[in-house]
This record gives structure tokens, sequence and C-alpha cells, in this order.
């Protein structure tokens, strides 16, 4: 592995000793550079290779519906692992105490852990650092370019972000070496993992309906191949149509880890499909969604008003004092009790299905901001339903997208209007002028 992509949490030396892997975003076998380097270290000292997965009992806002979607795939995982002779340990609690205890009882020689930009993880890492002394490495198996190495700070736009990352992308988008059966894990028995036991240990909502996607590596596979030879083509035209399944669905597979962006990229850049439509997926897959991860890895504040841009900031405070009416409660939007029906079949998509359409967000988002009494209640009220209902939410593509929707995170400043100042405008009239908002309504509306 390229050690570009590994950064070190303490200066604790390597030694002799079994090598762990605490995974965490990146919940897959193959294509993950974690676990290849984790591999790779304990082939090196002839060492044991294990695996700990750290369940929290709950997590920001995420609902049975997460967590379901999750420990599916986990099941699978441990039977991935198991044909590779690696061990998959879960554990029940809090990582900054399970995580120490285990390393700290298994004779560890190295511990690796997978990149995550978020506050939550960064705080059980420097947690554990405290109480571990072991040698502790952070790879970055999520994105392409590593975060940390792309760039030293945080990009105002897609344009500076953009060039730094073409440059770097040929050393980095290289196929993956393959893992193989470890060779020094002696007596191994896969931990026998009991769904319904595992279940009843959280303390999360469990009224959220489970969604359509099926879970784990093998799934998130065959939605690649299908999106590559069926909808790749066309992606260009169709992606900004919401009455259309043009939209890869990787989204669910690239949060919770089970596919890697990286492999993504290889397969639709070796496909020969229309240029136009490789470029444009590329540029969502790689230079907007690894900007998402530069932004929250810099940005303490990415789910909040003050994470804006000072001009967004200032537009909106400008038009603080203006009255919104309506206004609409979070019961009611949650809900979808308002007056426009394009933005209630939006939420009824977010509810019923887990997910709303790339540009239906955009509107989703904006109308929120219309009907809040503030900016900065409408960013609370768009995380909080986007993290409660989203198969993919808590994720820094998702509070990225909210501060650009309702805060000018990543933009310019537009044409002034009453509410929104200086922020993008989207009304009714201009979707209807872009796609057949009726159609969208009846696939979304009981």
């Amino acid at each position: 592995m390229n050690l570009k992509r590994r950064r070190s949490l303490n200066n604790f030396p390597l030694k002799q000793g079994k090598v762990i892997y605490w995974m965490s975003r990146d919940q897959r076998a193959s294509d993950n550079w974690a676990l290849i380097h984790a591999q790779e270290l304990a082939l090196e000292f002839k060492s044991p290779l294990e695996i700990v997965f750290c369940l929290v009992p709950e997590f920001l806002e995420a609902t049975s519906r997460q967590y379901n979607f999750m420990l599916e795939g986990l099941m699978q995982l441990n039977l991935e692992l198991s044909h590779k002779n690696i061990p998959f340990n879960l554990l029940k609690g809090v990582p900054s105490e399970k995580i120490p205890e285990f390393v700290n009882n298994n004779d560890c020689s190295a511990l690796i852990t997978d990149f995550d930009p978020l506050r939550i993880k960064k705080k059980w890492k420097s947690d554990v650092v405290k109480k571990i002394k072991t040698a502790f490495y952070e790879v970055d198996a999520h994105n392409i370019v590593p975060c940390f190495y792309a760039s030293n700070k945080q990009e105002w736009a897609a344009y500076t972000f953009r060039p730094k990352i073409s440059k770097l992308l040929p050393e980095f988008l290289e196929e993956y070496p393959e893992i193989i059966p470890h060779p020094y894990n002696l007596d191994f028995i896969p931990q026998e993992l009991n769904i319904d036991e595992i279940k009843s240990s959280l303390k999360i909502n469990t009224s959220i309906i489970d969604v359509d996607f099926i879970p784990g590596e093998q799934a998130a596979k065959r939605v690649m191949t299908e999106f590559t030879e069926k909808k790749l083509d066309n992606y260009n035209l169709n992606k900004n149509n919401p009455a259309m399944d043009g939209l890869s669905n990787l989204s669910p597979y690239l949060h919770f880890g089970q596919i890697s962006s990286q492999r993504a990229a290889l397969e639709v850049s070796k496909s020969g499909k229309n240029p136009e439509s490789i470029k444009s997926f590329l540029e969502e897959l790689i230079v907007r969604k690894e900007l998402s991860d530069n932004y929250c890895f810099y940005n303490e504040n990415y789910d909040n008003f003050n994470g804006l841009p000072d001009w967004g900031k200032k537009t909106l405070e400008e038009h603080s004092h203006e009255i919104r009416d309506p206004l609409f409660s979070l019961e009611e939007l949650e809900y979808a009790k308002t007056y426009d029906p394009l933005w209630n079949a939006s939420q009824l998509q977010l509810i019923n299905k887990g997910k709303i359409h790339g540009y239906m967000r955009m509107y989703w988002a904006k109308k929120i901001l219309e009907w809040s009494e503030s900016p900065q209640k409408a960013i609370k009220t768009a995380v909080y339903l986007n993290d409660k209902y989203e198969i993919d939410g808590r994720d820094p593509n998702g509070y990225v997208g909210i501060l650009w929707r309702i805060g000018g995170l990543h933009d310019r400043a537009w044409r002034e209007r009453p509410i929104y100042g200086k922020i993008r405008y989207m009304s009714y009239g201009g979707m209807k002028s872009k796609f057949n908002v009726d159609e969208y309504i009846k696939q979304n509306m009981p």
C-alpha cells in the first residue's frame, strides 16, 4: 500500500505481535486499504490478524432502518472474512472503552483503523490514543486520494479542490491487491453472531420501516454492475430528473463502506460508456464526495450555522427579521403536512424509501429554510430529518449538501431575495420547467 494513505495517531513504534484492524467506516472484505495494510504488517511480522467492530447502542439519529442495513451487512462480512481465515470480533459498547481493552489484552503490535472526518469518530480515536501503548495508524480507505494528503486546509469550493485531486489521481487511482487467506491465524474459529441478540442490545427508534436496499458487499457489486451496464450511458442526461430512476443508487453502500468509491471509479472509467456521462459521474463520486470529507475534516461546525461561509451567514442574518409565512413546525415538516405537494412528495420519498432524489434534495432543503423561523432552525431541522430517515444519513455528503443548499457552502452569491438573501433560490415553477413534477408526485404520494 502507498504509505501516503496512512497517518500515525501516536508515537509508539511497531513491535512483534498481533495486528488488529478496528473497522468502522469501511465495512468490506475486499478493496479495503485499511485491511490490506493490516495484513501487510501481519505478514511482515508473521503474526495473527484480527478485525474488531465496535457496535455502539445508539449513534446520532440512526434508527432500526440504518442499524438493520448495517448489521445484515456485517453478518455477511463475517462470513466473507472467515473464507480469508480472518477472525471478525463484534464488540458492543463505547469504543473508548472496548477498543483499548481488546488491544491491551491481545499482545498487539499495531492497531489500524479507517479514516472518518466526523467529530464523534475523531473523539473515539483520541480517547483510544490515551489508553493504549501500541502503534496506532489511520488509513484512508474511503477516499481515493487520502483526505489528509489531498489538501492541508478547508477548500473554498470545487474549483479550488478539483485541480489538487486531478493532479493526484494518477498516483492513487490504482487497482487493489487481493487479501489472501491469512496464514498465521492458528486455531481460527469464526465468531457466531446472533443478530436478534445483537439488536436487543440497541437503544434506538424501532418504529421506522426498513427500505428496499439489499445490504452487503455482494449486493453493492450487483448494484454497481447494473448501473454501469444499464444507466451510465445516459447518466449525464437523466441524473437531474427525479421522475426517472437514472441514478447509481450506490450511496447507501458507499456510506457504510460496503463498496469503495475507488472500485466504482475504476469500473466506470473502463466501461467504455458515454464519455460525458463518465465525466459527470466521476465529478460527483470523486471531486464532490471527497470535497465533503475535506470540509468535515477541517471544520468542526459541519452540521450547524457556524460552519457556513462568512458571506452566507451575513446574508441570512440580514434577512433573519423577515416574516416567514407560513411557518411549519418540525412535526408538520416531518410528516409532510405542508401546502406544497412537490415538497410533501420529497419528504414522503425520504420516509418511505430512505432517500430523496439528489435534485429534489435541493428543493427540499431550500423550502425548509423558507418555512423555518431562522436559518439556524432550518439547518437543525434538515439535519434531524436527514439523519433519522436517510439510509445514508450521518454522512459528510449529507451535512455538506444541507449547508450548501441552505447557506451557500461551496457556492457563490446570487441575486438577492427575501428570506434567502443571496443564497441560490429554487421555486415550484422552476422545478416544473425542469422535469415532470406531476409524475414525481404520483410516484411518492399515497
